[in-house]
């Protein structure tokens, strides 16, 4: 048995997995961070949080974890809703923010595959470079997506449960709170129990076509081609 045995992903892409999950992961905290920021909220930024630099938001465990697993979490931004003018409104933006940030950054790598391809911008490079390029844009896209669709998940500790516990009328909020004690149960159960994770997430990760379909129309209006999503995601 080898190490790749134990990895998630295949041993030969994992410096692009590694290298899409800091940026991503990066930005997506980053987002939560500057956001609550700009509302009044000084918490992140006296943590130092209110920043790209990846030290700030990686979690070396999490990282392990997703290259393992192929799940994992950066270090969630501390924010304290009570700072805010507007706390539950000014906390779903907040909150939002993070999936959203992954969103616009699916959005650019659909947009680098279509200037790439456009401009034929790689005709002259070598197959190898060729190669890690479109490897590289895939992950990234991929990654974003999934990342997108995960955390609007409405169970805690992702970003969905927050959203809707802050648009819920109070009352609701108040049941709602009662079952966080079980939330992480169930949490595990959708990531580790093959039949319910084939069809919950699978099924919400299907998603990820359409929303790469959605991404570039745009963009195959403008470029005059369409990109096989289906077959690159």
């Amino acid at each position: 048995m080898t190490f790749g045995n134990f990895l998630a992903f295949p041993l030969d892409q994992l410096p692009f997995i590694v290298l899409v999950l800091i940026i991503s992961f990066t930005v997506h905290e980053f987002a939560h961070a500057y956001t609550a920021y700009k509302f009044g909220d000084p918490t992140a930024k006296l943590l130092g949080r209110v920043t790209l630099n990846p030290a700030e938001h990686i979690s070396l465990i999490g990282m392990i974890f997703f290259v393992l697993a192929g799940f994992g979490w950066a270090k969630p931004v501390p924010v304290d809703r009570s700072r805010f003018r507007k706390p539950r409104l000014m906390g779903v933006i907040t909150t939002a923010a993070g999936p959203v940030s992954n969103l616009v950054l699916a959005f650019i790598g659909v947009l680098a595959v279509f200037v790439v391809n456009h401009f034929h911008m790689l005709e002259h490079s070598t197959d190898g470079v060729n190669s890690a390029v479109y490897v590289f844009l895939q992950h990234f896209i991929r990654t974003n997506l999934i990342l997108f669709l995960f955390n609007l998940i409405p169970i805690p500790p992702l970003d969905g449960y927050r959203i809707l516990y802050d648009i819920a009328p109070q009352r609701a909020a108040r049941s709602l709170s009662r079952y966080e004690q079980w939330a992480l149960y169930i949490f595990l159960l959708l990531i580790f129990i093959p039949p319910l994770s084939r069809y919950t997430l699978g099924v919400l990760f299907q998603l990820r076509y359409p929303l790469a379909e959605a991404l570039s129309w745009p963009l195959s209006r403008i470029y005059g081609f369409d990109i096989p999503w289906r077959l690159l995601l």
